[in-house]
């Protein structure tokens, strides 16, 4: 039986405050795709060959891990314009989170959601999500940020990969 538990809500608009701060994060910036997100400083680059409409960055610890943080760029048609094109926030996280769960609150310009996946015996799965809309001039793109850990691997990982997602911003 697959169980999920999920939540859709704001990250502090702190954080970004406060990764300045922290020596373990350093900030990784894309001039090609124009975007920041501040990741653990010893976390290795993996990056797909992007295909026009698709591109996905990736950030993972350099030991064996489950833990890691992905940006995936995918164009959008021209009829969506705007965040709210995908439905107003109450609606996205209303559709997302079928009912289950009202805690979410509204985000400040991306939709910001966190929820756990667990399997029957399985280590459940924290699952951390940005998402937002930029263009590059030529057609609108969709970027989802996740950043996602273990059970097991919470302590080591967890606070980083939040502050990660929560850091994502657009240049």
């Amino acid at each position: 039986m697959f169980q999920l538990a999920f939540t859709a809500c704001s990250f502090p608009a702190i954080v970004s405050y406060a990764l300045a701060a922290n020596e373990d994060l350093r900030v990784y910036t894309d001039e090609l795709n124009k975007f920041e997100i501040s990741i653990p400083q010893d976390w290795q680059l993996g990056a797909g060959e992007p295909n026009g409409f698709k591109s996905i960055t990736a950030f993972y610890p350099q030991e064996a891990s489950s833990s890691s943080v992905s940006v995936v760029i995918t164009g959008l048609g021209p009829d969506f314009t705007r965040m709210e094109s995908f439905g107003k926030v109450e609606a996205f996280a209303d559709t997302l989170v079928s009912g289950l769960d009202r805690s979410w609150r509204r985000p400040p310009g991306f939709y910001y959601i966190e929820y756990t996946l667990q399997n029957p015996g399985e280590s459940r799965k924290h699952l951390f999500s940005a998402i937002g809309m930029a263009s590059n001039g030529w057609y609108n793109r969709l970027y989802t940020v996740t950043g996602q850990f273990v059970e097991e691997e919470s302590e080591k990982y967890g606070s980083n990969i939040e502050k990660a997602v929560a850091s994502f911003r657009f240049i």
